[in-house]
C-alpha cells in the first residue's frame, strides 16, 4: 500500500512543501511514483519519516540526519534506542525545568508594553526582581510551557490590567503578612486557604500552576536567597510560613 504526498502530510502533520524539500535534498525520497509522475510512499518510507522527525525534534540539522539514517553501519533499531535515550533525557529535563518554574516568571511580565516610567509607576519601588534576574529566569525556563503560557497573557495585558494584578498582589500581602503576625499556624485553615488564593492569582493571570508546581514554588522561596529575602522583607520568617502553607495546601487537595 502507498500514499499520497497530500496524505502523508496529514499524517505527519507536516507540510506538502517539506516533503517536496526532504525529496529534493535526498533525505526521503519516495519509493514510487504514479503514471502521472505522482510522489507515492510506501510504509518504510513512513518510518524514514518518522525517524527524521524525531531527530529534527531533537534539534538535529538535515545533513546530520541523512548521515545517520544512511550510515550502513547502523541497525535500525540502533536509531530507536537512541532517540528513546535522547527523548528521555529531554523530557527529563523540561520536568525538572517546570517542577521549578520560579516566581521570577512573574518579572519577566513586570517589563512587558511599558516604559521604565510605567514600570515604577505601576510596581512602586520595592520590585525585587530586576531585568538581569528576568533574563536569568528566561534563560532557565524559556522552554517550558508555563513560561510560554505566561508570555502569551503577558502579552495581552494592558496598563490597567498590570495596576490590577498588583492591586490584587498588594492586598494579598498585607493579608499574609498580618495573619503572620497574628501567629496563625501555617497549617490553619486561613494560612491554607490564603495559599490557594496564591496559586489560584498564578494560575488567573500567568500560568497553569498545580499543587505539584505550587509546592516546588514554596519550596524556592526558602531555598533561593533573592526570593527568602523578598518575602522575609514582609515579617520575619514569612517566607518558611508560606511554603509550609503551600505545603498544606497541596496536601489536603491532593491527599
Amino acid at each position: 500500500m502507498s500514499y499520497s504526498v497530500g496524505q502523508v502530510a496529514g499524517f505527519a502533520g507536516v507540510t506538502v512543501r517539506t516533503l517536496h524539500h526532504y525529496d529534493d535534498i535526498g533525505l526521503l525520497v519516495p519509493s514510487e511514483r504514479s503514471r502521472a509522475g505522482h510522489r507515492r510512499y510506501s510504509d518504510a518510507d513512513l518510518d524514514r519519516l518518522q525517524q527524521i522527525l524525531f531527530y529534527r525534534e531533537l534539534g538535529f540539522p538535515l545533513d546530520e540526519v541523512a548521515a545517520l539514517l544512511d550510515d550502513p553501519e547502523t541497525d535500525p533499531r540502533a536509531h530507536l534506542r537512541r532517540q528513546h535515550e535522547l527523548l528521555t533525557a529531554r523530557i527529563e529535563k523540561l520536568q525538572k525545568m517546570a517542577v521549578a518554574v520560579e516566581h521570577a516568571m512573574e518579572a519577566r511580565k513586570m517589563g512587558i508594553n511599558l516604559t521604565p516610567e510605567e514600570r515604577f509607576e505601576v510596581f512602586g519601588d520595592k520590585d525585587p526582581f530586576n531585568e538581569q534576574y528576568a533574563e536569568e529566569a528566561e534563560q532557565r525556563w524559556g522552554d517550558t510551557a508555563a513560561w510560554a503560557e505566561s508570555q502569551r497573557r503577558a502579552a495581552r495585558y494592558t496598563k490597567e490590567e498590570w495596576k490590577r494584578i498588583k492591586a490584587e498582589a498588594d492586598d494579598w500581602s498585607e493579608r499574609y503578612t498580618a495573619l503572620v503576625a497574628a501567629d496563625e499556624q501555617p497549617s490553619g485553615e486561613a494560612a491554607m486557604d490564603m495559599a490557594e488564593e496564591h496559586r489560584q492569582h498564578i494560575s488567573r493571570w500567568f500560568y497553569q500552576c498545580p499543587y505539584e508546581m505550587h509546592r516546588c514554588l514554596g519550596a524556592m522561596y526558602v531555598s533561593d536567597e533573592r526570593f527568602k529575602a523578598y518575602y522575609d522583607s514582609m515579617g520575619p520568617g514569612l517566607a518558611e510560613h508560606l511554603r509550609d502553607a503551600i505545603t498544606a495546601n497541596a496536601d489536603r487537595h491532593t491527599s
